[in-house]
């Protein structure tokens, strides 16, 4: 990657609230140069991996997912928060710090064996990412890997991803 994509990702101290430190990617997606990079990063490394399609969290992992399965010919699949999807969906619910949550995808959505990237644009607990794997296992598709633009490294997602394959292009 010849352009730094650091110097596009603005701190913000103190949100959502006192002691985080935001990521904000708003200058990188501003700079078409800059999210030109990223997204051709994520496609020179999945080019050869005979993948079926890229699936995308919500939402920000729609921003980076979406242009990437256009840039490698393929379908992009959503995974979405608990009714927004309009067919049959299966679901599954998860742990946060403050609560659960759930993601959902449509059960017609992978095929049995179709080797998928799943893409978001942070990597920090993990929590979300390993709902959306679930998800994958329920509909026997294969996850290649799991792709991030940030990883935060000292919230510990990688552990909970335990083998699960990941790659972040940025990592704080």
């Amino acid at each position: 990657m010849s352009l730094d994509l650091t110097q596009f990702v603005r701190n913000i101290p103190d949100f959502p609230i006192p002691g985080v430190q935001f990521k904000d990617i708003t200058p990188l997606l501003g700079n078409a140069q800059a999210f030109d990079a990223a997204i051709e990063h994520f496609a020179q490394r999945y080019a050869n991996q005979q993948l079926q399609a890229i699936v995308g969290i919500e939402s920000r992992g729609f921003i980076f997912g979406a242009p990437l399965a256009l840039r490698l010919g393929i379908g992009f699949v959503p995974i979405r928060k608990p009714g927004k999807l309009p067919a049959q969906t299966i679901g599954v619910d998860y742990s946060l710090e403050y609560g659960t949550n759930r993601l959902e995808i449509h059960n017609d959505a992978l095929q049995a064996g179709d080797r998928v990237v799943v893409v978001d644009d942070l990597l920090a607990t993990g929590g979300t990412v390993v709902a959306a794997c679930d998800l994958l296992n329920q509909l026997g598709a294969e996850m290649v890997e799991a792709a991030f633009l940030i990883e935060l490294t000292f919230l510990g997602g990688r552990e909970k991803l335990g083998n699960r394959p990941f790659y972040a292009q940025i990592q704080y």
